[in-house]
C-alpha cells in the first residue's frame, strides 16, 4: 500500500518537483538564525573560539570596555577582535530586527549589493525579514492544519459513524459556533493582551477544525451501513477499530482535497491579520506587515514585490504538493 501511494505521488510530477523546491526552500529557512543574523557564527579570538549566534559574550571578552553583550557591527568590536583573531559571518549578515545605520539613501532604500531586496521603511533589511517571515508562516499554517485536521476528522468520525442525538446535537453546536464573528473576537482579544504567535494558533484553532467535519461526517454516514462494514460489526470488532481501519480510508480522500485549502487559509489568515495590525506582535518578521509597508510606501515597489512574490510562491507550492499526496491517497488512482 505504501509502494503504491509513493508511486502515485511521484507520477503527479508537477506536486513532486514543487515538493522538493518547497523542501529545499524550508530547509534554508528552517535555521534562519543561521543564515541571517547580525551575530558572527564563529569568533575566534585570542587563540579561543566564539559562537555567538548561539550564546552571548560580553565586550570585555574581546578587550572591550563595557559588560554589555557586544556589538559585533560596531567597528571598534571589529578591530578588537580582528587584532588576535577573525569572524565567519552568516551569508546574510542581518537579523530580521536588525537595523542598517549605513544605509546611502534614507529608508527605505531600494536594493542593493549590502541588501539585496532593499530595506523596509526602518531601514531592517526585506531579506533577512523575508527568510525569517517564511519560517514563520510555514510553521504557523502547518501546526494548525495539522491541529484542526486531528480534531475536525475525529469529531466528523463520531458523528457520521454513530449519528442519532449524537449527530443531532453536535450539528446544533457547530452551526452555532460557527456563527461566531472569528475577526470580531480577534480585534476584542487584540485589545485586551498582546497577541503572539501562539495565542493567535490557539484562537484560530478554536474556529478552524470544524472545516472537515462536514466532509468526514458525510464520508462516514455513507461507508457505515456498507457490507464490509456490517460484516465486521458481526464478527465481533469494536467500533474504534471499524472507524480507524475500515471507515477512515474513504474519508481520507475527501479530506486531504480540503486540506490544502485549509493550509493555504491559515497562512493568507496570518498574513491578512498582520496587514491589518492584528497579528503578530509589532517589530515581529511577518510577511503581512511587509505587505502593508508595501501598500504604504507606494514610491518603494521593492516592499510590496518582495511580499507578494513570496507569498505566490509559498502558496502554489503547497497547493501541488497536496494535490499530488491526494493523488497518492485516492484509492481509485492506479499506477503501473
Amino acid at each position: 500500500m505504501a509502494r503504491r501511494r509513493l508511486r502515485n505521488f511521484k507520477a503527479n510530477r508537477r506536486g513532486y518537483i514543487s515538493l522538493w523546491i518547497f523542501l529545499i526552500l524550508f530547509v534554508i529557512t528552517a535555521p534562519a538564525e543561521f543564515i541571517a543574523n547580525d551575530s558572527p557564527l564563529v569568533v575566534k579570538y585570542d587563540g579561543e573560539f566564539y559562537f555567538p549566534v548561539v550564546a552571548s559574550y560580553a565586550e570585555t571578552e574581546f578587550g572591550g570596555e563595557f559588560e554589555t553583550e557586544a556589538d559585533y557591527r560596531d567597528p571598534f568590536v571589529i578591530e578588537l577582535i580582528e587584532e588576535k583573531g577573525w569572524m565567519l559571518w552568516p551569508a546574510v549578515p542581518y537579523s530580521y530586527k536588525t537595523i542598517n545605520y549605513d544605509l546611502p539613501t534614507p529608508a527605505p532604500s531600494p536594493p542593493s549589493s549590502a541588501n539585496p531586496l532593499g530595506t523596509d521603511d526602518q531601514g531592517r533589511d526585506v531579506l533577512a525579514r523575508v527568510i525569517y517571515g517564511f519560517r514563520i508562516s510555514v510553521l504557523f499554517g502547518l501546526v494548525l492544519t495539522l491541529a484542526s485536521s486531528v480534531v475536525g476528522i475525529a469529531a466528523g468520525a463520531v458523528q457520521g459513524y454513530f449519528g442519532g442525538l449524537l449527530d443531532l446535537f453536535f450539528q446544533r453546536f457547530i452551526e452555532i459556533w460557527s456563527g461566531l464573528p472569528t475577526l470580531f473576537v480577534l480585534i476584542i482579544l487584540a485589545s485586551i493582551f498582546e497577541p503572539n504567535f501562539w495565542s493567535l494558533l490557539g484562537v484560530l484553532f478554536l474556529f478552524s477544525w470544524m472545516s472537515l467535519v462536514g466532509v468526514v461526517r458525510a464520508e462516514f454516514l455513507r461507508v457505515r451501513n456498507f457490507d464490509y462494514i456490517r460484516a465486521a460489526r458481526a464478527l465481533g470488532v469494536n467500533d474504534r477499530t471499524i472507524m480507524w481501519r475500515h471507515a477512515l480510508p474513504n474519508a481520507m480522500v475527501s479530506a486531504l482535497t480540503f486540506l490544502p485549502f485549509i493550509l493555504t487559509g491559515s497562512i493568507t489568515t496570518l498574513t491578512a491579520l498582520d496587514f491589518l495590525g492584528y497579528g503578530l506582535p509589532p517589530g515581529s518578521p511577518s510577511l503581512g506587515e511587509l505587505l502593508q509597508q508595501g501598500k504604504a510606501n507606494l514610491h518603494a515597489p521593492w516592499l510590496g514585490f518582495s511580499g507578494f512574490i513570496v507569498i505566490a510562491i509559498m502558496l502554489s507550492l503547497l497547493i501541488f504538493v497536496f494535490e499530488a499526496v491526494r493523488d497518492a491517497f485516492d484509492p481509485r488512482k492506479l499506477v503501473a
